[in-house]
Formats: C-alpha cells, sequence, structure tokens
C-alpha cells in the first residue's frame, strides 16, 4: 500500500501563492505517475498536474504558467506551486499517484491512479 497526505492548503487573497506538498510513505516505490487534482463543490474532480518518475510533466490548459509540478531527489514528496492565485482555483487538492508510466494525456486522468491522498483545502478569496 502507498500512503499520501497532502498539506500546504490556505486561505489567500486572489494573486496570491501557495505551495501543496504531497508526502508519500509505505510502497511508494511501485509508483510511476503522481499527480495533483483537485474537486471544487458541485464540480467533478479534475486533474490539473501531473508528473512521470522521470520527469515529463503535463497540466491542464486552465492552470499552464500558474501551476509547477515538482517532486524532490528522493521522490518522495511531491510537490505543487500555484502562483496567481484566482477565485476558480478554489478547491480541495489532492494528490494522487499510479503504477503505471502514463502518458500526459493520462497523468490528468484520475481513472488512472490507485492511490489518493484525503486533500488539502485551497480558499482563494477576491
Amino acid at each position: 500500500q502507498v500512503q499520501l497526505v497532502e498539506s500546504g492548503g490556505g486561505s489567500v487573497q486572489a494573486g496570491g501563492s501557495l505551495r501543496l506538498s504531497c508526502a508519500s510513505s509505505g510502497d511508494s516505490y511501485v509508483t510511476n505517475s503522481l499527480g495533483w487534482f483537485r474537486q471544487a463543490p458541485g464540480k467533478e474532480r479534475e486533474g490539473v498536474a501531473g508528473i512521470r518518475r522521470d520527469g515529463r510533466t503535463s497540466y491542464a490548459d486552465s492552470v499552464k504558467g500558474r501551476f509547477t509540478i515538482s517532486q524532490d531527489n528522493t521522490g518522495n514528496t511531491l510537490y505543487l506551486q500555484i502562483d496567481s492565485l484566482q477565485p476558480d482555483d478554489t478547491a480541495m487538492y489532492c494528490c494522487a499517484a499510479s503504477r503505471s508510466h502514463l502518458s500526459a494525456w493520462g497523468l490528468l486522468q484520475k481513472a488512472y491512479f490507485d492511490y489518493w491522498g484525503q486533500g488539502t483545502q485551497v480558499t482563494v478569496s477576491s
């Protein structure tokens, strides 16, 4: 099993920045792709950014240029740098891990991910 724990969420004003973290433990060596997803009230969970262990990244069009996904050298911590926050970014943000080597498209698809964290709330006020 793989355990994922997010942190770093909070309440910020529009234009601000946050850095989300996702710490993995357990059998994380079996995972080959990682991702960040978000779900706003009344909306479907959507993929915003993904990264493979080889470093390939993928971003949703709505966040390109504002979100940056990265992982530390050990591969045990995943980050999401969020800049120029907008009220529409308000959501619960979850990290996820997949056993598969996912394509750029696959990195943004929740169906391909096997393990999920509980999430961290991001609230942006105008």
